[in-house]
C-alpha cells in the first residue's frame, strides 16, 4: 500500500467515525437513503411542520398532508437538474447553483412544495460552493436520514412534507450548533421577507 492509500483510508475511517457520532447526536430517522439515480416515491400520509408567514414569523405547528406526485408530475414541475437532485438524490456541481451569494433577509423554501426549510439568519459562507446553514428554520421541517451510498456513512437531509432530497449535514459548522447543512441550491427557492 502507498502512503496515499493509507491517508485516504484514514480519512475515510475518520469521516465514518465522525458521521456515526453525528448520527447518534442528532437522532436521525431510521430510513436509509435511496440509491442515487432512482426516483424516490413518497408514502401518503400526514406530517406536522412549522409554518411561517411572508414576514418570517412562525405560525406554529401545522399538520398537513404529504405532497405526493408521480414521476411525470415532478418532471413537469421541476427543471431537469432540480428533478435529479430532489427526486433522485443527485448533487449539483459546487459553485454553480443558485443562492450561494444571496445575503438578503428571507426564507429558503422547498422548490418542490414550498415548505420553509432555512432562514437567511443561519446562512453562512462555508467555502464549499453550496448554500450552507448552521440549523434549519424548524427542526421538524427537515428530516435527517442515514445515507450509506458510495461506501460512506453520512446524514442526508430531506423536506419533511414532500421528502425532496436537499443535501447533507456535517459536524464541521460554526457555533452555536457546530453543524453545516450543506444544501443543493436547486432544491431551494429563496423568498425575501415581506414587510411586517
Amino acid at each position: 500500500m502507498t502512503s496515499d492509500h493509507h491517508g485516504s483510508t484514514r480519512r475515510t475511517l475518520l469521516f465514518t467515525a465522525g458521521a456515526a457520532a453525528l448520527l447518534a447526536g442528532i437522532g436521525i430517522l431510521p430510513r436509509l437513503s435511496a440509491r442515487a439515480g432512482t426516483t424516490h416515491v413518497v408514502t401518503p400520509g400526514d406530517v406536522t411542520i412549522e409554518d411561517f408567514d411572508a414576514a418570517g414569523k412562525s405560525l406554529g405547528p401545522k399538520t398537513v398532508a404529504k405532497v405526493v406526485k408521480t414521476e411525470e408530475e415532478w418532471r413537469a414541475q421541476l427543471s431537469p437538474l432540480a428533478f435529479e437532485v430532489t427526486r433522485q438524490e443527485g448533487t449539483e456541481q459546487s459553485f454553480t447553483g443558485p443562492w450561494l451569494d444571496v445575503h438578503e433577509a428571507g426564507i429558503f423554501r422547498c422548490v418542490c412544495c414550498g415548505t420553509a426549510l432555512f432562514s437567511s439568519d443561519t446562512k453562512y459562507d462555508s467555502g464549499t460552493g453550496w448554500p450552507s446553514f448552521w440549523q434549519p428554520i424548524a427542526k421538524q421541517n427537515v428530516l435527517d436520514i442515514e445515507d450509506r451510498s458510495y461506501g460512506m456513512l453520512r446524514v442526508a437531509n430531506s423536506c419533511a412534507r414532500c421528502e425532496a432530497h436537499l443535501g447533507h449535514v456535517f459536524n464541521d459548522g460554526p457555533q452555536p450548533t457546530g453543524l453545516r447543512y450543506c444544501m443543493n441550491g436547486v432544491a431551494l427557492d429563496f423568498v425575501p421577507l415581506a414587510a411586517a
